[in-house]
């Protein structure tokens, strides 16, 4: 995707109706322009800045440590290059996406592709912040995105321990080893967002994907249309805008081709007429689970996977969005979507994952901006997000903006999840807080 691509489906998501223009932020899951053999910085920046919404950045961490410098490369480029245009609008930075996912047995078992042991990314994270010392950025806050159930995994505490924020990646309708029908969403949901809370030790934990499927395979229970969807929104996702940053999978999912699970909110072309009701009216914030101890506001994202994210080696180009809605009222944000040629995303909390590099990037509503693959080498490799934008909107008030973002994947390829790698462009949406 290019500077115009992101422009549009920023523009597509802060149109979307019910949301009051309300996506100003978007997640990325890679620094670096997909096609690119120079480190460019993706043009995702260049887009948002054009279109005034704030970034959650992603840096791809399962290439490998020459991948990873290339990484820091393009992200000091583009703070050179933009200037404060750009870091002003910087939300936060993850390092990797569903990497410890990856490589547990139930990421093994779905052929998830490549990840990174958690010594790798707690060191990553050291890494950056050492690069970063001296810039602009300095002060970002940095943290990982990966499914709850690597979270509450004692195993991976060398991540928790390096992060600002923790990423939490949950899917229901995946959890198909138990009673996930749709009458369970929202207590499946909260059971998973309190067992991840009880284990970071009081780490903020931003919601950087979940969602419904509107169409697609029954998984045990959980059936995919566009009421289910709905309801999920409306019970789990209207309670947290505006009081968690969260991540919604996905804007969209569909173009070209239907994913199975699909879950945007939009369909095949950048309609603003989104396939179920986003308003959040009705719905009170005090029946939210509780927040954790920060401020959160509303934003979508897209990626290309929903758990974990993986571009095949001969995708070209992939980045997820996520846009954040800023503002009063009842707000949605929508992301804009990764581009991959080839993409599939893990199941979190159940058997298999879903496919993409994050369901479906995210755009964000912020209420505070907090600037908070595989083979290595410089220019190429693969990434993912989580969240739509495969490989990550809410509806809420948010106090003030923050957001996160999908990441872009350049050429060189990440591994494909399920063994049968589809075609995503997917859109997260999500909600954020304060920080």
């Amino acid at each position: 995707m290019y500077q115009a691509d992101y422009e549009a489906k920023f523009r597509n998501a802060k149109g979307l109706a019910g949301t009051n223009g309300a996506f100003t932020s978007a997640r990325i899951y890679t620094t670096i322009q997909g096609g690119s053999s120079t480190n460019e910085p993706t043009q995702a920046i260049p887009a948002a800045i054009s279109q005034d919404i704030s970034l959650l950045l992603g840096l791809w961490a399962s290439g490998g440590e020459g991948y990873f410098q290339a990484e820091i490369i393009a992200l000091k480029s583009a703070i050179t290059q933009y200037g404060s245009a750009f870091t002003s609008r910087v939300a936060g930075i993850s390092v990797g996406s569903e990497d410890l996912y990856r490589i547990s047995p139930t990421g093994i078992a779905a052929n998830s592709g490549y990840g990174a042991n958690p010594d790798v990314v707690a060191r990553y994270i050291g890494e950056l912040r050492s690069a970063l010392a001296g810039t602009a950025l300095s002060g970002a806050s940095i943290g990982h995105v990966d499914t709850w159930t690597a979270w509450v995994n004692s195993s991976n505490n060398a991540v928790i321990d390096a992060a600002d924020w923790i990423g939490f990646d949950g899917y229901p309708y995946f959890q198909n080893t138990q009673s996930n029908g749709i009458e369970n969403g929202k207590t499946l949901f909260d059971a998973a967002l309190a067992a991840t809370r009880a284990a970071v030790g009081g780490k903020p934990v931003w919601i950087t994907e979940t969602g419904w499927p509107v169409s697609g395979k029954t998984e045990n229970l959980a059936v995919p249309n566009t009421a289910n969807a709905e309801t999920y929104w409306k019970e789990v996702g209207c309670p947290l805008f505006g009081n968690v940053n969260t991540w919604w999978y996905t804007q969209q999912d569909s173009d070209p081709v239907t994913p199975n699970p699909s879950f945007g909110v939009i369909g095949s072309s950048l309609s603003t007429t989104p396939l179920y009701d986003l308003s959040c009216s009705a719905v009170s914030s005090s029946s939210s689970t509780p927040a954790a101890p920060s401020s959160t506001s509303s934003v979508i994202a897209s990626s290309a996977s929903s758990a974990s994210s993986a571009i095949s080696s001969s995708a070209s180009s992939a980045s997820s969005l996520i846009t954040s809605a800023i503002g009063g009222g009842s707000t949605t944000s929508a992301v804009a979507s990764s581009v991959v040629s080839s993409v599939s995303t893990a199941a979190t909390g159940g058997a298999i994952a879903s496919s993409g590099g994050g369901l479906g990037p995210v755009v964000t509503v912020p209420s505070v901006i907090n600037p908070s693959a595989i083979p290595t080498g410089t220019g190429s490799g693969s990434g993912s997000g989580s969240g739509l934008g495969g490989n990550s909107t809410s509806v809420s008030t948010p106090t003030s903006p923050v957001s996160t973002s999908p990441t872009e994947v350049p050429a060189g390829a990440a591994v494909a999840l399920s063994g049968s790698p589809m075609a995503a462009f997917a859109l997260l949406l999500a909600a954020i807080v304060a920080l």
